[in-house]
Parts: structure tokens; C-alpha cells; sequence
């Protein structure tokens, strides 16, 4: 009996012991550890690749963000405001229902197939959009120059980027908005203009937030 117990309270001893040294490594040490390095090495990404403007955070490169104007009475969806470069279509985001004490969006993909005639309505009505306006004085667009992105989310709904060909296209039109030489507004897009990762991955893009902090500074300095 004594044997037992004496056994039992070793084993459970053990156990605590384990517990107490595995909950300091994985619990402490390893979480330390990694974020002392996240910050030594990669302190931008690990700050959650915060972008900043007049000393302060706007945003992050990572998340993509509306450029509206103020919504008019009773309009559900604003409309966007032409002095800035606008990013994708932002389809599939909803809101968040569960925990109303922060206004939060919640990522997440149209999910219509290829075939579906909502999907195919809202590109059609998106590319006539784009088309109308980004169309000025002696700058015509026509259907065929708008890229795919332009008319369709990601599948977050939250990309920061769109392709070049889409921010050549607002050009014109953003340039007549903040009366800009085309020319300087064209300089920003080549500026920020990010190639493929590692030469090979992905495709190259434009941070449309970056690229609206330059813009303004640019207006602001004419």
C-alpha cells in the first residue's frame, strides 16, 4: 500500500516537474527567442509591416484599403473618391456579427464559380466603371486596357497591390484630379513599382498605399 502511493506521488511529482519545465521552454523561452529575433532582424514585418506618415501609422503594406468619398444620405456604398489610386474590388468581405464591440471586417473570397452570372454582372458592371472613370480629355479608355484585377477581389478581399498595367491606367485620370503633370504621376508608378520576389515569384505589383502616401506628398509640394 505504502509502495503505492510512494510510487503514485513520484509519478505525479515527475509529471508536475515536466509540466513546469516544458510550459518555461515552449511557454517562455521558445516565444522570447523568436520574438527577440523577429525584432533584431525583421522588426517592420514583425510590427505587422506598419506604414507610417507625418510620424504616424496609416496603415500596413500588407492589408489593402477603399479610397471613398464621404457616403451621401441613405447611399449604401460610397463612391470612390477619383483623386486617388484605387485598389481591387474588395468582394467578399463581410462584417463581424459575433463581437460588435469592434468594427472589424472579416477576409474572405466571393466563392461564385466561373459560370455564375453574379460573377459575370459584377465584372461587366465594374469594367464599365473603370472604363467611364478613368476616361478624360483626349484619354479614352477602352474595354480591352483593363486588366483582370480591376474587376476582381483576391481571395482575402484584403490585397494591398494591384499590377501595374492597372495603376498605368489610372494615370491619366488621377493626374487630371490633382492637376499633376501625367508625367510626374506616371514617375510614381514606376517608383513604386516592386518587381517579381526573388526574380521568379509571383507577379510585379504596386502598393496602392504607398503609392497614394507619395501621391499626396506630390500634390502637397505643387
Amino acid at each position: 500500500m505504502n509502495n503505492s502511493l510512494t510510487g503514485r506521488a513520484r509519478s505525479l511529482g515527475a509529471g508536475l516537474r515536466a509540466l513546469l519545465v516544458l510550459t518555461l521552454v515552449t511557454g517562455v523561452l521558445y516565444p522570447l527567442a523568436v520574438t527577440g529575433v523577429a525584432q533584431l532582424l525583421f522588426p517592420g514585418r514583425a510590427n505587422g509591416s506598419e506604414v507610417r506618415a507625418d510620424g504616424r501609422v496609416v496603415g500596413s503594406s500588407l492589408i489593402g484599403q477603399s479610397y471613398p468619398l464621404p457616403p451621401k444620405k441613405g447611399q449604401e456604398t460610397p463612391e470612390p473618391d477619383l483623386r486617388w489610386f484605387q485598389g481591387r474590388p474588395a468582394a467578399g468581405l463581410g462584417t463581424n456579427s459575433e463581437n460588435t464591440r469592434y468594427s472589424l471586417l472579416l477576409s474572405g473570397a466571393t466563392n461564385l464559380a466561373a459560370d455564375s452570372q453574379v460573377l459575370a454582372q459584377r465584372v461587366r458592371a465594374a469594367k464599365a466603371a473603370i472604363v467611364r472613370d478613368n476616361s478624360v480629355p483626349g484619354h479614352p479608355v477602352s474595354p480591352a486596357d483593363v486588366p483582370a484585377d480591376a474587376v476582381t477581389s483576391s481571395g482575402s478581399g484584403l490585397d494591398p497591390d494591384i499590377s501595374p498595367r492597372y495603376a498605368r491606367l489610372q494615370t491619366h485620370r488621377v493626374a487630371a484630379r490633382n492637376h499633376l503633370p501625367v508625367t510626374e504621376v506616371a514617375r510614381l508608378v514606376r517608383e513604386h513599382t516592386d518587381g517579381r520576389t526573388f526574380g521568379f515569384l509571383g507577379e510585379p505589383r504596386v502598393n496602392v498605399l504607398e503609392l497614394n502616401i507619395a501621391l499626396r506628398d506630390l500634390a502637397a509640394r505643387r
